[in-house]
């Protein structure tokens, strides 16, 4: 492998949405091996200072956020705080997410089908609308946005989630149109990942399952999916845009 195929994110600042566990810690981790900075992003404000804090051990600058990107308000409030500690951003991973459990479709409520449709949809809209317009009046930029495969494969107990990356990926194609040539908006499938979600699983009941209707027959690890995004920021996606990559062992 010649150094033309490694990617370098050196110099790169990154801001990722949900980044203080799971997916989006793994990510923020992979990138800031790759060179870059990092915004962490999420709720919980202690969460994002002890990944900066990983982060800044490796010698790069990491800026803890406590926002709740479901609130427009604290969308902008965000992207003010990147652009005041850093200057630009340029890569956007939107990945916070919640699928709320239920137990028949009448038991979701208007607080939480709001709930549900805002951190999945309408945060990932204000936030890559307003950067990816300062994106293109800069150097360009990318977008990843993180949907999941009950957008194509919903399911009974998953219905305002599914609803709402389903409007994500529609969503990735529309501002890949919007905002090209200059920004690349992409988007990433996940199928079933073992995060910290995965304690509250039947670990049994899910290897049956895996077995059955998962080609790898198992559950993804959490950095399996920071290849893809590091693929999709970096210029190796220079010709890529408007595409869902799927990422789910193979189920079905």
């Amino acid at each position: 492998m010649t150094a033309k195929h490694i990617i370098d994110m050196t110099g790169k600042v990154v801001l990722i949405t949900g980044g203080s566990r799971g997916l989006g810690r793994e990510m923020a981790l992979g990138f800031a091996e790759a060179g870059a900075d990092l915004i962490i992003a999420s709720r919980k404000m202690p969460n994002c200072e002890a990944v900066a804090a990983e982060i800044e051990a490796m010698g790069r600058r990491a800026l803890p956020v406590g926002a709740h990107v479901a609130q427009w308000d604290q969308c902008d409030k965000l992207i003010e705080a990147a652009y005041h500690a850093f200057g630009r951003v340029d890569v956007l991973i939107n990945n916070a997410g919640m699928s709320p459990i239920y137990d028949k479709p009448t038991d979701i409520d208007e607080m939480l089908y709001d709930k549900v449709l805002d951190l999945n949809l309408k945060g990932p809209f204000r936030l890559s609308t307003v950067i990816g317009e300062r994106m293109m009046e800069g150097d360009g930029g990318s977008i990843i946005n993180v949907s999941s495969v009950a957008a194509i494969r919903p399911r009974k107990n998953v219905i305002t989630y599914a609803a709402a990356k389903a409007g994500l990926n529609a969503m990735t194609e529309a501002l890949a149109d919007a905002y090209g040539p200059n920004v690349r908006v992409n988007g990433i499938m996940p199928g079933p990942f073992l995060t910290d979600i995965s304690k509250a699983w039947d670990m049994d009941a899910f290897q049956k399952r895996a077995d059955e209707a998962i080609a790898m027959r198992r559950g993804g690890a959490p950095d399996e999916v920071t290849a893809a995004a590091l693929y999709l920021a970096s210029d190796h996606a220079g010709y890529t845009t408007g595409a869902i990559l799927k990422i789910d062992g193979g189920s079905r």
